[in-house]
């Protein structure tokens, strides 16, 4: 039976070099102070940590985009980044990577979203943002419509990556599902969890817990709750999936065929949640654009979010992995 199962993975991903996602969200950078801690300021009590060194990485919607190529598929970006010097890192860090940035516009009203991370003998010690979360101006509205517009044709699956930063307008979200939807493209949505009903008819939402409780107004506690929220989301979307993330305790797949599938986590080793969401939903679009049923792209994304959470900070899965991590772990839920 597993022989069966691997045949049907290779299949699918050995399709994923023939598709192209788009990916529409918030692009942002990720930058890493790394250090080590010896003492207790004088000043106050705080840890004094001894920086050595630095890096850069792609987060949000940019990191959507590098789970996507480094699975081995094309990927396009759509996004807004400020006329500054991380702006450039981030359009720098696209292309270093494979993903074309030319969708990627320039606001010199907004600095670029930061995120920096200082980690301290393996642990993240405090984190800093630097971003602006007011909505893009209707110039740049237009900008993205007319970039969505031309770069929707010849894409398998769109992403929508949604945190929150002002790319996504209402103008804007609801362009891109009606266009994806006309086109039989797959919407996979990583949601705010204020903004439920804006993505009414996407084809999928991969939702942690929190932001699923968050969006229903219903704490997920125990299964009961989960049952709750994840078919009430079912009914208010009319998603063909919602995929509720987990943790430590897997992801929970409610279909609006009435199905339900638990996957429980793959990883051994959890080191850093950082980006788990990106690599979740990229592996879910890419899937689905592959010819996976809903059951088999979200245990390929479980297994993609295994391998991401087991280093420190932002990182991809590649296909190879992907196999390993099913030959090694034996998990077959849903195929």
């Amino acid at each position: 039976m597993q022989s069966n199962h691997l045949d049907e993975l290779s299949r699918i991903t050995g399709k994923f070099s023939d598709h192209s996602i788009l990916v529409v969200g918030d692009v942002m950078l990720d930058r890493y102070l790394w250090g080590n801690v010896s003492r207790i300021s004088p000043e106050a009590p705080v840890p004094v940590i001894e920086l050595s060194g630095e890096s850069k990485r792609l987060g949000g919607a940019a990191n959507v985009a590098h789970n996507i190529v480094s699975l081995g598929a094309r990927a396009r970006v759509l996004g807004v980044v400020g006329d500054d010097e991380p702006g450039r890192q981030l359009v720098s860090e696209l292309e270093k990577c494979g993903v074309s940035p030319g969708s990627v516009l320039v606001d010199s009203g907004r600095p670029t979203t930061v995120k920096t991370r200082i980690i301290a003998h393996s642990q993240q010690v405090v984190r800093t943002d630097l971003e602006k979360r007011s909505d893009v101006n209707e110039t740049l509205e237009e900008k993205l419509i007319r970039a969505i517009r031309e770069n929707l044709p010849g894409s398998d699956a769109v992403v929508v990556s949604d945190y929150g930063k002002g790319v996504l307008t209402d103008r804007v979200l609801r362009f891109v599902i009606e266009e994806a939807g006309s086109l039989g493209a797959p919407i996979c949505v990583d949601p705010k969890e204020t903004r439920l009903l804006s993505y009414v008819g996407v084809t999928a939402i991969t939702p942690n817990q929190h932001e699923a409780g968050f969006a229903y107004g219903r704490r997920i506690v125990d299964e009961a709750t989960l049952a709750e929220v994840g078919w009430g989301l079912s009914k208010k979307l009319s998603c063909d999936g919602i995929l509720i993330t987990r943790g430590e305790r897997g992801m929970s797949l409610f279909e609006k065929n009435g199905d339900y599938t638990h996957f429980p986590t793959v990883a051994r080793d959890v080191f850093d949640v950082t980006g788990a969401g990106d690599t979740v939903v990229s592996a879910f679009a890419l899937a689905l654009a592959a010819g996976a049923n809903l059951r088999q792209a979200a245990s390929i994304s479980n297994h993609a979010a295994g391998i991401v959470i087991r280093e420190l900070g932002t990182a991809t899965a590649t296909v190879s992995e992907l196999i390993k991590s099913f030959e090694d772990n034996g998990q077959w839920n849903g195929w």
